[in-house]
């Protein structure tokens, strides 16, 4: 094989070489390349396609990147608050700081819990693990303690567990359970914006307090608000569903 072939296959489709310098899932950079935000060498790309090797000059909004060599993952007890972004416009409080004076490593969150909703949340600079974690066919689940301003009527449980459709569209709980006149236990699979605030209200009930307490086999335990800690390699291999 010659050098020119081997040059080639060293090197990354230019989204995969975002995701893994830690900017964001590979998902979340195949947008900003379409949105003209990158350049190669000094050259605007717009072309997922595009392949890049460490030896290019790779910038996002003139700042240059280059691949990380750790591999983080990362768990946060996000406290209410704070927005699940990389950054934000109003100027509001972002996740992600919490972990700045310990990382060094660009981190990005996981998925996401609205501002006021608290509980776990995953950072991490692998666009592997991002992907596949936040892919449907992953399936993990999630589960909330949520506190109601009203009391919660008998038949929510099996009400939501069957599905419920609000402004035309569907939401659908995998388990629901009473905990107290004004507790809930749900895990959700899919997980759509805003879920579980968005069903209680077309019932009538006021949100007072969302917790996530787990998501797959990973819970919160006794971290507390705005503490983390790294996954185990135990816990990443199991939320990818790989076998231990």
């Amino acid at each position: 094989m010659n050098k020119d072939s081997n040059s080639q296959d060293n090197k990354l489709r230019l989204q995969v070489f975002l995701a893994h310098s830690g900017l964001a899932s590979r998902r979340a950079c195949e947008k900003i390349i379409l949105d003209g935000r990158v350049t190669v060498n000094g050259q605007v790309v717009t072309e997922l396609g595009s392949k890049v090797s460490d030896s290019d000059i790779v910038k996002v909004d003139g700042k240059q990147l280059s691949l990380e060599k750790k591999k983080c993952y990362v768990l946060l007890n996000k406290p209410a608050g704070y927005v699940c972004s990389s950054s934000d416009e109003k100027g509001r409080a972002v996740a992600v700081d919490l972990l700045k004076d310990a990382y060094k490593e660009r981190l990005y969150n996981v998925g996401r819990l609205d501002m006021y909703s608290k509980g776990m949340i995953l950072f991490t600079n692998d666009g592997d693990f991002a992907a596949k974690l936040s892919h449907p066919s992953s399936q993990v689940e999630k589960e909330y303690i949520v506190e109601t301003s009203q009391d919660i009527p008998e038949d929510f449980p099996k009400k939501f567990e069957h599905g419920i459709r609000v402004d035309n569209v569907f939401y659908k709980c995998l388990k629901c359970q009473i905990l107290k006149a004004r507790k809930l236990d749900i895990v959700l699979i899919e997980g759509k914006n805003r879920e579980i605030r968005t069903v209680l209200e077309s019932q009538n009930i006021g949100t007072k307090s969302l917790v996530r307490v787990r998501i797959g086999s990973v819970k919160l335990n006794n971290l507390k608000p705005g503490e983390y800690r790294e996954l185990t390699e135990r816990e990443v291999k199991s939320l990818l569903g790989e076998k231990l």
